[in-house]
């Protein structure tokens, strides 16, 4: 089952699998870290956060920091795991940054736990 990334259905679905997965080992990194992401999917806005290393549907109203990118460098640097897609966004333009910018350096360093990577590799495996 393949759902389209960021449809209803696929927020469902992350919420599900990050519900199910309990308890993560998240890294000091990660751990209090909270980022809005806004992706321009087809002319519409997705609004969505980065809260503990786990994908979240909707902003946070304490985040310091929001990026804002395309629906498919998210999908590069947040489903498939690409970090290079991520500089090379950033150092193009295609990545805007609102707020503290020192709060993504955490997502450069940050090693995700193994309870993370098959939990991230579940989302991968649900998103067309």
């Amino acid at each position: 089952m393949s759902l389209e990334f960021l449809s209803d259905e696929w927020f469902a679905k992350v919420k599900e699998i990050r519900e199910s997965a309990g308890n993560l080992e998240t890294p000091a990194a990660l751990a209090d870290l909270v980022i809005n992401i806004s992706v321009n999917a087809d002319g519409d806005d997705k609004k969505l956060a980065l809260v503990g290393g786990m994908i979240e549907e909707g902003h946070h109203a304490d985040a310091p920091t929001t990026m804002i990118l395309p629906a498919d460098l998210a999908k590069r640097i947040f489903i498939e795991g690409d970090q290079s897609a991520g500089m090379q966004g950033f150092m193009s333009g295609q990545i805007r940054v609102e707020g503290d910018m020192s709060k993504l350096m955490a997502l450069q360093t940050a090693q995700p736990s193994a309870d993370q990577l098959a939990m991230m590799k579940q989302i991968q495996d649900v998103t067309a």
